[in-house]
């Protein structure tokens, strides 16, 4: 899989940007704020429908503008796409694939397949269980795009029962919010264990290749016993802490259990990473996470596009040199980097310089 053309409209600091790619590793190189790393958000926005920096649509629209527009031409399984997909602020967004209008923009999801690495991932072994979530349910969508839709109603049942226990409704209000919260926390979390097991070996080996001591694994931290594989074991394990948890969900007017509430455990020797490990040892952890996503998908016959955005000023040789062997496995690499000297010269071959508002083309 790769991108052969990139256009966007009025997203971010660029009111008009037309980009074209040659297969293997892109470069953009620019200054801090230069607008470099908002060409890699298109991108992940594209494969997730949500950015990985903002929450909401409004910051990804230039000022003064209604709406903002990503265009890519998408080349996968010898074929072309074209995806375009409108983000609007008050309103829903809509999409097009090769022309035609979808019925909603989920449909586009599964088009452009993306593992990413940035800073911020850091924030997977040291920031909340919030940010371990979404990685997990991120690449979940990436492996399986219809679970996009049980995450978006597990979370929509969550936000209307969480309303509904803060106003000491009645029970019988929320007997179908309650059944919903179990089939759908059921499927979800079943589908997450599932990927944590398929994804461990991976973490495991990409740590160790980073010539760390410490063996690292991953596993799922519950809140509720007794959950696995099995969506019907789930919902039996569910429905008894439901009913465990009924008196407390009222009284703190807050649903207490439910995959919403768990956590990516992610383990370094006999310690748990979170508070234990070191500056060196979180990145390597993280760097583990996002290639062993990368390694999991390509082994299921995928061809992500990786995307490293401004990581290599802040690793050293032998981090970078990890990151360097997963590019030669990539269809297509898109780098960003503040400083070209900071990038081993294999991949500079296809540069392009970024200024504010302006992208050029350099040498190959």
């Amino acid at each position: 899989m790769r991108i052969n053309k990139l256009a966007l409209t009025n997203f971010r600091s660029y009111p008009t940007l037309e980009l074209s790619f040659e297969p293997g590793v892109a470069t953009f190189i620019g200054d801090n704020g230069s607008g470099k790393t908002n060409i890699a958000e298109a991108l992940i926005y594209l494969a997730f429908l949500s950015s990985h920096r903002v929450s909401n649509n409004t910051p990804l629209i230039s000022l003064g503008a209604e709406q903002a527009i990503i265009h890519a031409e998408i080349e996968r399984d010898n074929r072309t796409l074209n995806v375009d997909l409108e983000i609007n602020t008050n309103k829903a967004n809509r999409a097009r694939l090769n022309g035609n209008p979808t019925r909603s923009q989920r449909e586009i999801l599964g088009a452009c397949q993306i593992v990413y690495f940035s800073p911020e991932d850091l924030d997977l072994v040291r920031g909340e269980p919030g940010i371990r979530r979404d990685f997990l349910d991120r690449l979940l969508i990436t492996r399986s795009p219809r679970l996009a839709g049980v995450i978006a109603d597990y979370e929509r049942t969550v936000k209307q029962r969480n309303a509904l226990l803060k106003t000491r409704s009645s029970l019988n209000a929320l007997i179908p919010w309650n059944e919903q919260l179990v089939l759908l926390g059921a499927q979800l979390t079943a589908e997450r264990i599932a990927l944590i097991e398929a994804l461990n070996p991976w973490v495991n080996s990409n740590y160790t290749q980073l010539n760390e001591v410490k063996p690292a694994s991953i596993s799922y931290k519950c809140s509720t016993e007794g959950v696995g594989v099995d969506i019907d074991s789930n919902i039996a394990a569910l429905t008894k802490r439901l009913d465990e948890v009924a008196y407390q969900e009222i009284e703190r007017g807050v649903s207490l259990i439910g995959p919403h509430r768990d956590d990516l455990h992610l383990q370094l020797g006999d310690f748990p990473a979170k508070g234990y490990a070191s500056h060196g040892e979180s990145w390597s952890m993280a760097i583990s996470l996002r290639i062993g996503a990368f390694n999991l998908l390509k082994s299921e016959g995928a061809e992500p596009i990786l995307i490293l955005d401004d990581v290599f000023a802040e690793l050293d040789t032998s981090r970078r040199q990890a990151l360097l062997s997963v590019t030669q496995i990539a269809e297509q690499t898109i780098i960003t980097a503040a400083v070209e000297s900071d990038l081993p010269a294999e991949l500079l071959t296809q540069r392009f310089y970024v200024t504010p508002g302006l992208v050029k083309k350099g040498g190959s």
